[in-house]
């Protein structure tokens, strides 16, 4: 019989490192983000998203969450795809750590982009998380760069980034909100330079996905 994850294969796939486990979101997993969404991400008066998500009307925002991760799926394919994995820590639903990619089969490169529900920051999760997907793109997906970017007001985001090993590549000026100006740091990471975590690995479901962006053939 059929299952969801043959049809997506993204949504079985389970990556765990000691405390820590990202796995890909069922519908159920969008309901619990929702509600981790409305207790808080960011200060209201901090924007540290290049898109500025969390900025939609709090009664739209539920449905323009979840029509996000249902839009990414349905576009999904080797040629250009997003890999956003729920974070769980200690068994809660945190946050979501994502990678971004066009290309990937010529380039194998990919930007990485998550975000973490305010009460579960400050702890050390937002390093854990990125250490693990960088980890998981490095030695199970053959990438040979990851890319990312926080902006110049942003300090814990560039925190995370040096501890994880990129480094500055630029930067770029952009409209974050509506009539406003803000500077981007361009990160690079390379797997010379990445700074793991203490804990290994453990994966699982990812023959399926390396076959569903084009790595391996059946």
């Amino acid at each position: 019989m059929t299952a969801v994850p043959d049809l997506l294969p993204m949504l079985g796939l389970r990556v765990s490192a000691g405390p820590l486990e990202l796995r890909g979101l069922r519908d159920e997993d969008l309901a619990t983000l929702v509600d981790v969404v409305a207790a808080g991400v960011h200060p209201p008066e901090r924007m540290p998203f290049t898109f500025p998500w969390t900025d939609v009307d709090r009664d739209r925002l539920p449905t323009a969450f979840a029509q996000y991760h249902w839009r990414t799926r349905a576009d999904f394919s080797p040629d250009s795809w997003s890999l956003n994995l729920g974070v769980w820590y200690d068994g809660r639903l945190v946050g979501v750590q994502g990678f971004d990619t066009s290309k990937y089969l010529v380039t194998r490169s990919g930007e990485t982009g998550s975000w973490l529900g305010l009460g579960h920051q400050g702890r050390g999760i937002g390093t854990a998380m990125r250490q693990v997907m960088c980890a998981f793109v490095f030695d199970h997906l053959d990438a040979v760069q990851i890319t990312s970017g926080a902006f110049t007001d942003n300090p814990s985001s560039q925190a995370v980034s040096r501890k994880v090993g990129y480094v500055e590549n630029g930067r770029i000026r952009r409209e974050r909100r509506p009539g406003e100006a803000a500077t981007t740091i361009q990160l690079l990471l390379t797997p010379e330079a990445f700074v793991r975590g203490e804990h290994p690995l453990e994966v699982s479901g990812v023959e399926a996905f390396r076959r569903s962006i084009g790595l391996d053939s059946d």
